[in-house]
């Protein structure tokens, strides 16, 4: 057997030791005070990002380009696994979490502004990051390296996501819908692993989003103003 596998299998282990008692209460119901729609690169923790160790407080949503579009033939709409907690656990806060460096936003970037070709589960799921990207790889500065242009489509593709559920007739009107960006390139401080709320409800100026919410005006910021 793969060693690899061995080796979380023994991690599991000592997970069932620390977290057996924490699922008394979240046995046979979940009531997730937020859904977040994170990006699946390894690299981002989706609860250690909020240090959560609690069963049942956090409903995670993982895929790459942290999307909450999915495609249908009707259309696009918010994607199941997003919308699930919205509609039957009582869950009023959605968060859409990006990430410096996205991967996925790189290959959209570089698949609009040149040549590129994946795996066809893949390209697709690159497709639907591209038909919400596409304006904002045209507004980007001419003067800007590969770099700087991706953190800053990670910033459009979270505002892009942000509005998607908020337009969406399937999401509540009482669901607060946030987008943030999950640093640990030193893109936006030296601290890494931090958090920046780029987007609350469709807000996206740095000083009305820190004037309507000083308690956190320290963590509120973005590196592009579109």
């Amino acid at each position: 057997m793969d060693e690899s596998f061995v080796d979380l299998l023994e991690r599991n282990a000592d997970h069932a030791r620390a977290f057996g008692d924490r699922f008394d209460e979240v046995q046979e119901a979940q009531h997730p005070v937020a859904v977040t729609v994170c990006c699946s690169d390894s690299r981002v923790l989706q609860d250690s990002i909020w240090n959560n160790d609690e069963p049942g407080r956090i409903f995670s949503s993982g895929n790459i380009g942290n999307r909450v579009v999915q495609r249908t033939t009707d259309g696009e709409v918010v994607s199941g696994d997003v919308l699930y907690p919205l509609l039957h656990t009582g869950t009023q806060l959605a968060v859409v979490v990006g990430h410096t460096g996205c991967g996925a936003v790189t290959a959209t970037y570089d698949g609009l502004s040149g040549d590129a070709s994946d795996a066809p589960g893949i390209e697709h799921s690159i497709d639907l990051l591209g038909s919400h990207l596409a304006a904002g790889i045209e507004a980007l500065p001419d003067d800007l390296d590969r770099r700087d242009a991706v953190n800053r489509l990670v910033e459009y593709n979270v505002d892009r996501q942000v509005q998607f559920l908020r337009e969406s007739d399937d999401v509540p009107d009482a669901v607060d819908v946030v987008g943030v960006v999950y640093d640990f390139q030193d893109v936006y401080s030296d601290r890494r692993g931090e958090v920046q709320v780029i987007n609350v409800e469709g807000e996206t100026d740095v000083e009305a989003l820190r004037e309507a919410h000083p308690e956190v005006a320290d963590r509120i910021d973005r590196l592009w103003e579109y």
